[in-house]
């Protein structure tokens, strides 16, 4: 039998109760909860057939491993969201999408980068293997649901990866905080696939390297960074905002 996982808060609990409820095994919420979200979340569950079991708030620290479970907790089996690079590629076409992460181990940096590329339509997310967070409770709650519907795809070598795109006519476009063309005067192509580094850290050489393009997000006030997500979400809406 597979081994169950824990996800916990509103968002990324009822996004598995909407898209697959049939994995939910065990559902805990917060006996002391009274309050309209709470009584609105448990009318989604019922609706789902899902039962739920009230506890305390100590019990589900325990489960969560966390005092920000937001008073719901659930024991799922894993959802897995198996996508095949290549497929994708072939499937999807000139409309193909993809944000590429390199060096981001944060787990709060992957779920929003999750849940902005749900937002924006991208159809995947790609990592590195050996340098990237896997999709544990913490990326799920701050997902709000994404790592539910955005298939995040771990390659074992990204540089490699990034020649394969390139050959599928993918135009692989990194962002470097001192490249000449800045995001909203570079022109782009389509199909394509976002490369963004850590922040601080940047691309690695051999990513940038393995880039098509270079741009720069133009900064207009004093800080000199973005996180990663908020970066992520600028360069995917810019490219959703040219689309045809």
């Amino acid at each position: 039998m597979a081994k169950l996982k824990v996800i916990y808060g509103f968002h990324a609990v009822a996004s598995r109760l909407r898209h697959h409820p049939e994995t939910i095994r065990e559902l805990y919420v917060d006996t002391s909860r009274k309050d309209p979200r709470a009584r609105d979340f448990l009318a989604q569950a019922e609706t789902a057939g899902i039962p739920v079991r009230g506890v305390q708030a100590d019990r589900l620290i325990g489960l969560a491993g966390t005092s920000r479970h937001q008073g719901v907790v659930a024991q799922v089996d894993s959802v897995e969201l198996r996508v095949d690079l290549d497929q994708l590629i072939e499937a999807t076409g000139k409309d193909l999408l993809l944000l590429v992460l390199d060096g981001v181990q944060d787990p709060h940096n992957l779920g929003a980068c999750l849940r902005v590329a749900d937002a924006m339509g991208a159809h995947a997310v790609v990592a590195p293997r050996d340098r990237a967070v896997s999709l544990s409770p913490t990326v799920a709650k701050v997902a709000s649901g994404a790592a539910e519907t955005v298939p995040y795809i771990t390659v074992t070598n990204l540089a490699r990866t990034l020649r394969d795109l390139k050959d599928h006519a993918v135009w692989v476009v990194g962002t470097d905080d001192q490249a000449r063309e800045d995001l909203f005067g570079a022109q782009f192509q389509r199909p394509m696939a976002w490369v963004l580094g850590a922040e601080g850290a940047g691309l690695r050489r051999l990513t940038r390297e393995n880039c098509d393009q270079l741009v720069r997000i133009p900064m207009f006030g004093s800080v000199e960074s973005l996180n990663v997500s908020v970066a992520a979400g600028i360069c995917l809406y810019e490219s959703r905002r040219r689309m045809p």
